[in-house]
């Protein structure tokens, strides 16, 4: 198991990362304008958590 101890909410500024290390992750208690997604992620479908996982599928990880 991980821990984590954070002042505030950070769920926003953990799931950009997330998209610009291309990991999927899904936090549904993160409002959906407040999350950050690359223009390409529209091509890989309307449901955006789906389109997260297959995004990231296809890209790849930036650093492996």
């Amino acid at each position: 198991n991980h821990g984590a101890i954070s002042y505030g909410h950070i769920g926003v500024g953990l799931i950009t990362m997330a998209a610009m290390l291309r990991i999927p992750g899904s936090m549904p208690n993160v409002e959906d304008g407040d999350i950050f997604r690359p223009a390409a992620w529209n091509h890989f479908g309307m449901d955006k958590e789906g389109a997260d996982f297959r995004a990231c599928k296809n890209f790849g990880p930036i650093y492996t």
